[in-house]
């Protein structure tokens, strides 16, 4: 028995392997017979060059070339400006005739007559011959702005405007050259981008962080402090409003009878009852008069004292205040940056 050259079949049943065996028991014959035909009649495919394998599509598809057209559509004005023109077009060519310009400049290689005076000559010996002193004066520019205003540095010297008091130059104010004045309350500059905190970082160190912690903390406890005596306030306004309602402005006593103002024919009058002053003597009103004096001395040096002491606290306000702007100038020349949450207060008259 010869043996096959036929692939591996199996007619019966379908295959039940894996996909790795696909080939072991799937039937291929027709498609090796298809194989067999190609290279019967055209040959191996490998040997044959690639002008006979493959063509060059120089036209294109008419079908594509529409349906690419009809998307992208031109605009209208696009295809006025694609016709051609009847009118040629400006010939822009540069000239090598210098003496063709465009009629308002004059052209650089002008040559002039000899006995030709240009009107910029004539103007000048014009200006020099009416001074009668031939200096140079320097020339604005080539081009004259009919519409700029004239300056005139000489000023006006007139019998009747004597009394108008003369300009003054213009003089650079002295603080132009000093140093801006911080406004924060410790003096320093405030950055225009400060310098985070450390605390704040991702990774912060723990003396940082609990340094941050507590400055923060301290903040807010001042806060709620603020707060709590705001809410006790306003509590005791509103008890004392709700009292003022009940209250209908008479004073109420025990004491008071209800047959005030009545007198009977036994009681005395009060008018009767008191005493009436006698003439008081030279020693007695010398005493008055001492007593008098004395009070008078004694608020006298009382006013006194309290001019003293005011006077004293003046001074000691005046040194405390030289004192913080020695630290505060200090501060500022060190390093470090500005807080700009607590600014320095502005003091009295408006004055920095």
């Amino acid at each position: 028995m010869s043996p096959s050259t036929d692939a591996p079949k199996q007619f019966s049943q379908p295959s039940r392997k894996g996909k790795k065996a696909w080939r072991k028991n799937v039937d291929v014959t027709e498609v090796q017979e298809g194989l067999r035909l190609i290279s019967h009649y055209s040959g191996v495919l490998a040997e044959k060059p690639s002008e006979e394998l493959f063509t060059f599509d120089t036209t294109g598809s008419t079908e594509i070339r529409k349906a690419v057209e009809k998307q992208h559509k031109p605009l209208k004005s696009e295809e006025i400006i694609a016709r051609r023109s009847v009118i040629p077009a400006v010939d822009t060519r540069k000239r090598n005739n210098s003496k063709v310009t465009d009629g308002v400049l004059e052209p650089k290689t002008k040559k002039h007559k000899s006995d030709w005076v240009t009107r910029k000559d004539w103007l000048r010996l014009k200006q020099v011959a009416k001074e009668g002193k031939p200096i140079k004066k320097d020339v604005g520019g080539e081009f004259y702005d009919p519409w700029a205003d004239a300056e005139d540095p000489t000023p006006v010297e007139d019998p009747q405007f004597d009394f108008l008091e003369k300009p003054k130059p213009k003089v650079a104010p002295v603080t132009l050259k000093e140093a801006p004045i911080s406004l924060a309350a410790n003096g320093k500059a405030i950055p225009a981008v400060r310098k985070p905190n450390a605390g704040t970082s991702y990774n912060p160190t723990f003396e940082e962080w609990d340094s941050l912690l507590q400055e923060q903390g301290a903040k807010e406890v001042e806060a709620e402090k603020k707060r709590l005596e705001e809410e006790r306030k306003e509590e005791e306004r509103q008890r004392l409003i709700a009292e003022a309602k009940d209250d209908d402005g008479e004073v109420k006593s025990d004491d008071e009878s209800a047959w005030e103002g009545f007198e009977s024919e036994y009681e005395t009058p009060d008018w009767l009852k008191k005493k009436r002053p006698e003439r008081k003597t030279k020693a007695q009103r010398n005493k008055i008069k001492r007593r008098k004096e004395a009070e008078r001395q004694a608020k006298w040096e009382e006013q006194m004292k309290k001019k003293e002491e005011q006077v004293e606290q003046a001074k000691s306000i005046a040194e405390k205040m030289k004192q913080q702007e020695l630290e505060r100038v200090e501060s500022s020349d060190s390093e470090g940056e500005g807080d700009d949450t607590v600014l320095r207060r502005k003091p009295l008259g408006g004055r920095t």
